[in-house]
């Protein structure tokens, strides 16, 4: 990796994972935000970046025909930051395998559950109505698969018993901002990254949970 690794972020809604990207932005991390780009005009993640003086741009996919010129657009738009990374921070838009395949290899995504357990949505639901112990989120690389590529990092943590969704909800974003801006650093320093047998981690291949963190 480059020095300095840029990366483009892509959301939909409030951006609170974007925030804590932005936060990670030390001195020392070779991390460099370089645009975020929303779906969606009244995102308040727009007002974060903003706020942190990054450029931001909206490409409304309800303008587009279908799909596949909606992300034909929006691949125009981030190549042009030249980006490293890609980073799906809350991006609510199922993506072509165009797309995916356009940025093999640099695209992560946050997914709130225990891969491969509970892919899709509601995910904190249906872990509390199968009376799992254990919840968490993992950051992966993106595949053609939903929520199927190869697993960079998992934070566990226990589900107390009677535990409400609310709390939970609580919880899991919690160890969602602890872990993506880690995702991202390793990847800006050249020690993840996605290789024919999977996620690798400082030249090791990474087991399918990834690597794991228990909070």
């Amino acid at each position: 990796m480059t020095a300095t690794c840029n990366v483009v972020v892509l959301i939909s809604g409030s951006g609170s994972n974007l925030q804590a990207l932005i936060d990670s932005q030390a001195k020392g991390n070779p991390a460099r935000i370089r645009a975020v780009i929303s779906n969606r005009a009244d995102a308040f993640g727009l007002i974060r970046a903003q706020s942190a003086g990054l450029p931001t741009a909206v490409l409304d996919h309800k303008a587009f025909e279908g799909r596949e010129s909606f992300d034909a657009a929006l691949i125009e738009v981030i190549d042009g930051y030249a980006p490293d990374l890609v980073i799906l921070a809350g991006f609510m838009r199922i993506l072509t395998s165009g797309f995916v395949r356009h940025y093999h290899g640099r695209l992560l995504n946050i997914h709130p559950s225990l891969l491969p357990k509970y892919k899709g949505l509601d995910t904190h639901r249906r872990a509390l109505e199968a009376g799992d112990s254990e919840h968490g989120c993992s950051v992966h690389f993106v595949t053609e698969e939903l929520d199927g590529g190869p697993v960079a990092i998992q934070a566990a943590l226990a589900v107390s018993p009677g535990e409400n969704i609310e709390v939970l909800t609580q919880r899991v974003h919690a160890a969602e901002h602890q872990i993506y801006p880690l995702a991202m650093r390793w990847f800006a320093e050249g020690r993840l990254r996605l290789a024919e047998q999977g996620a690798m981690l400082d030249g090791v291949t990474l087991p399918a949970s990834g690597y794991q963190i228990r909070i």
